[in-house]
């Protein structure tokens, strides 16, 4: 489902956990740097919304979104290659899932043949189309990967229910799975192509699909790589088709986050985040919750409790695994990334791509 979103001001964060967390030892003659910060690095691609992130590790990360274009930095920012694939210009990029700095895997949406898959082998030198969709009914909206070789996309509901696409080659090739163990849709009910993370994953065999448009702002969750599913409401406010939920993280398979509202900008968004530790059967609502819609979560990493929510407005911190938040930051990104090796980046509108640095 399409979503557009405003442009603001940049920020800085100043967030002691983030201090914590993202420390690297230092030698006693290093001088004292200021609080972790989001670091803006040149794309020189302002005219690029980039809601596709993929964070290899803290030098490598892959940005995809409008007029078809993909970027990847091997320096940590400092340059980016522009590897689109050729002919892509009229599609817009809304997912990337990249496996190192050489294998990635890029999701276009769209309704009928504007939804494809193509994928990468050699640092984005040369793409493959793997899947060009022939429905006119489905748009699909998220990718994500188990592993290398297992991987789900996720197209609203075709026929009353959503649908779901399988790779088990590595995104080389894909089938659309049978929906029998799919529940049925709620009347306007799709999902958020806003920051590549409306269908997540954990483990070998655990996804999550966020939703919003319907009466009820929903999670479905399956266990067995998208053949059967089970759906839970959230409290996140829903009933209109620009509320819901936009984007999940989980940490393992029983803790979890969602973070939405409504998307357009002259509405408020009460209840912008919610929680599970029950791998999605039950979600609370946060106590203190974001200020305003966000379309980006991520925790951060080896942490059990902090994780940033980002939006149009703002990021978030959570240091207490999802019941409160605190604004850090008021620059405009619509998707967050987080790395093993405690990197942590953020993409959105006007070609802006960030790394947390000391």
């Amino acid at each position: 489902m399409r979503r557009t979103v405003r442009t603001v001001a940049a920020g800085a964060v100043s967030a002691a956990a983030l201090a914590a967390l993202t420390a690297v030892p230092a030698q006693a003659h290093e001088p004292q740097h200021r609080a972790p910060h989001w670091e803006l690095k040149d794309t020189g691609a302002a005219d690029v919304r980039f809601r596709g992130l993929a964070a290899v590790e803290r030098d490598t990360a892959w940005v995809a979104g409008t007029a078809g274009t993909v970027l990847r930095t091997t320096d940590g920012g400092k340059k980016w290659r522009n590897v689109s694939p050729p002919g892509a210009t009229d599609l817009q990029f809304r997912d990337i899932e990249a496996f190192d700095a050489r294998r990635a895997v890029v999701l276009a949406i769209g309704e009928g043949e504007a939804s494809r898959v193509y994928r990468t082998e050699d640092a984005g030198r040369t793409w493959t189309e793997s899947f060009r969709n022939t429905d006119a009914a489905a748009f699909y909206d998220c990718l994500t990967f188990f592993d290398s070789r297992h991987g789900l996309a996720m197209s609203d509901p075709v026929d009353g229910k959503f649908r779901i696409l399988s790779t088990g080659d590595g995104g080389r090739s894909w089938k659309v799975l049978p929906n029998a163990g799919m529940p049925a849709a709620l009347t306007g009910e799709a999902g958020f192509a806003a920051s590549g993370q409306c269908l997540v994953s954990s483990g070998p065999s655990d996804v999550w699909l966020a939703t919003g448009g319907g009466a009820h702002a929903r999670v479905l969750h399956s266990a067995d790589r998208g053949v059967h599913w089970t759906a839970t409401d959230t409290p996140i406010p829903a009933g209109d088709p620009a509320k819901g939920v936009f984007a999940l993280a989980f940490r393992d398979r029983t803790h979890g986050l969602a973070v939405g509202g409504d998307y357009r900008a002259d509405r408020t968004s009460p209840q912008a985040a919610a929680r599970t530790t029950d791998a999605g059967r039950t979600w609370r609502p946060a106590t203190q919750p974001p200020p305003a819609y966000r379309s980006g979560v991520a925790w951060l990493p080896h942490s059990r409790t902090t994780a940033l929510a980002v939006g149009p407005t703002g990021t978030d911190l959570t240091s207490d695994g999802g019941r409160t938040w605190r604004t850090v930051d008021t620059g405009s990104y619509d998707t967050v990334d987080c790395t093993a090796d405690r990197a942590c980046w953020a993409a959105g509108e006007q070609g802006r791509v960030a790394r947390l640095e000391r």
